[in-house]
């Protein structure tokens, strides 16, 4: 069922031997906790020790926090595990998808956005180093998603771009990197490939719509190059393939449509004998609707497993979702043979990794490494070259805008656009999140620095709300007399830089009267959009004459920025990784 001498495995007899011998000597509870990665709770000792003394775990993930502290946590984990479990993290940007005090690298557009298949390996390697610091041996990157939908919020900013080569060769370059350190691994995401449905497969349904060939020529190219790469695993996405699916079972029924997380049609039928991957699997996160609105829990738990993948990522209710593995297993609803193989992929893929033969000090290194490896200069650098080269020059209708002086336009104005609030983003309030610059303040203060006047515009809703908040009656003439002269609006200002911070969802602009929020007044004053989210702001406001994409809106990528509306047009060197026009005529004119 599964070659543990072929790729990825490459084992010897004695770490064959291992596996077998450590499956044999397993009791049925031991069993099924190697089918589970949990997200922790907590870091303290005792809460961590129940998880692997009660539940076995085969691997675990975790919520942002400092180096240091995922490091004791990753130390205390090990101790108690009776088999060295995974440990993964979301390093698909840089290191600080290990921990808050990580390197951020760059997003796979940006890395996109320069071409160059040299950074993408870069940040296979730097981010995972610090990961690896810290104690986590496996990185679920790289994000080898295709943007064919610019509606799809979901891995707009997290794929390397539109064109399948490209992501091929970045995804493949990733891996490259992570692979330069040892008993590193990494499982690959959203099989069989998100980026054409515009929803999001955390809140509903997910749809791949490619047939047979359309698939194999894209997503399945980009998957065969990371299987010749020695890809060690693959994260299965929550996205249906109902094209591919019925070609293996033409009798499939559109009411018995799956995501791939539960259908062996993909899992087994394409992924495993058509394709031939021969390494491990792990579901995406288990809360999501895309997996959730299909069955029961109950029956969701095994039915994933039945289809083919080997992990299940995250409990709901850890004595429940154990529980219900346990019962399945016992009752054959989960067959031995079934068993068998999910655990000799588990922990052949341990083996390969080296970690049957480390100890717990060898797992986890000392808080010294720590120190010695996080933010190192040559990953800030990286970062800071990345930030040059991937800033994206998309539109320049006003020929003679740039570049932007003090002498030429002294006072700005900086219209921030951002999304409505989501409850992540409510939840980053709550814990102190909310605390820092704002990305409009950050990049006042960068163009302050240069000279300029630069200030931030405050809406007709900002004012009011602001009277509200101090329990002040609100004067509604505030907004209903947002209208005035024209010659009154733009002598306030040389220049407005349109400022898009938009990670997810789309831009809330407010209900504007003749104010700034909306860049309506690109023939009225010279008007800079600049999308330091998503990509995608022209489909909001084509309009814009001048639109530049950053990527993102950190402290050296907004240096990069500043230093380049001083320049020039020729100072920016990125190129469009996706159609930032959004396939919109209009949007070009």
């Amino acid at each position: 069922m599964v070659d543990m001498k072929a790729n990825p495995y490459f084992l010897s007899d004695e770490d064959c031997a291992w596996v077998e011998d450590t499956i044999a000597g397993m009791s049925d509870e031991e069993k099924v906790g190697q089918l589970f990665f949990q997200l922790t709770e907590s870091q303290d000792e005792g809460y961590l020790r129940n998880l692997m003394e009660k539940y076995h775990l085969g691997g675990c993930r975790y919520n942002g926090m400092p180096g240091k502290k995922v490091q004791e946590q990753n130390r205390i984990l090990q101790t108690y595990a009776k088999v060295p479990i995974f440990i993964a993290c979301n390093t698909e940007a840089g290191g600080d998808g290990a921990c808050v005090d990580g390197t951020p690298i760059g997003s796979g557009v940006k890395i996109g956005a320069t071409g160059k298949e040299e950074y993408a390996y870069a940040l296979g390697k730097m981010s995972n180093e610090e990961a690896a610091a810290i104690g986590c041996n496996m990185a679920f990157a790289p994000v080898c998603d295709i943007v064919y939908n610019w509606e799809n919020t979901e891995i707009i900013c997290r794929a390397f771009g539109n064109d399948p080569e490209r992501v091929a060769k970045m995804s493949a370059a990733y891996v490259q990197g992570a692979h330069t350190i040892p008993g590193f691994a990494c499982a690959a995401k959203h099989f069989p490939g998100n980026g054409q449905d515009f929803r999001d497969a955390h809140l509903a349904n997910n749809v791949n719509y490619f047939d047979v060939d359309e698939w194999d020529a894209t997503y399945g190219f980009v998957y065969k190059t990371m299987f010749d790469q020695g890809l060690d695993a693959i994260m299965a996405g929550h996205i249906m393939l109902p094209k591919y699916a019925k070609a293996i079972n033409p009798d499939l029924k559109d009411e018995d449509m799956m995501p791939a997380t539960l259908s062996p049609e993909i899992m087994q039928g394409l992924l495993r004998d058509k394709m031939g991957f021969n390494g491990m699997v792990v579901t995406d996160a288990s809360h999501m609707v895309g997996m959730t609105d299909r069955m029961t829990r109950k029956e969701m738990l095994p039915r994933c497993i039945n289809a083919g993948c080997d992990m299940f990522l995250f409990f709901n209710d850890p004595d429940e979702d154990f529980d219900t593995m346990l019962t399945a297993y016992k009752d054959g609803t989960i067959s031995e043979e079934r068993m068998q193989e999910a655990l000799t992929r588990i922990l052949a893929l341990k083996a390969h990794m080296g970690m049957n033969k480390k100890s717990v000090e060898e797992l986890v290194h000392t808080p010294e490494t720590v120190e010695a490896t996080l933010s190192r200069e040559e990953y800030v650098q990286m970062h800071k070259t990345i930030s040059d080269e991937a800033i994206t020059l998309v539109k320049y209708k006003d020929k003679d805008v740039l570049p932007i002086t003090p002498e030429r336009y002294k006072r700005i104005m900086i219209v921030h656009v951002k999304a409505a609030e989501s409850g992540m983003g409510t939840l980053m309030k709550l814990m102190g999140g909310g605390s820092q610059k704002t990305a409009a303040q950050l990049l006042q203060e960068k163009l302050c620095a240069k000279g300029f006047d630069a200030f931030i515009y405050e809406s007709p809703l900002d004012k009011m709300k602001k009277q509200m908040e101090a329990g002040e009656k609100v004067d509604l003439n505030i907004y209903f007399a947002g209208k005035n002269a024209i010659k009154d609006f733009v002598s306030e200002m040389d220049l407005v830089i349109t400022l898009c911070d938009v990670s997810s969802g789309r831009p809330v602009f407010g209900m504007s009267k003749g104010g700034g929020e909306i860049p309506w007044y690109v023939f009225e004053v010279p008007v800079i959009a600049v999308g330091c989210g998503q990509p995608t702001m022209l489909a909001d406001i084509p309009q814009s004459r001048t639109y530049i994409n950053t990527y993102d809106a950190k402290s050296d990528t907004f240096d990069a920025l500043v230093d380049k509306l001083m320049e020039g047009p020729d100072a920016f060197k990125g190129t469009d990784p996706i159609d930032s026009f959004c396939g919109l005529f209009d949007a070009r004119l």
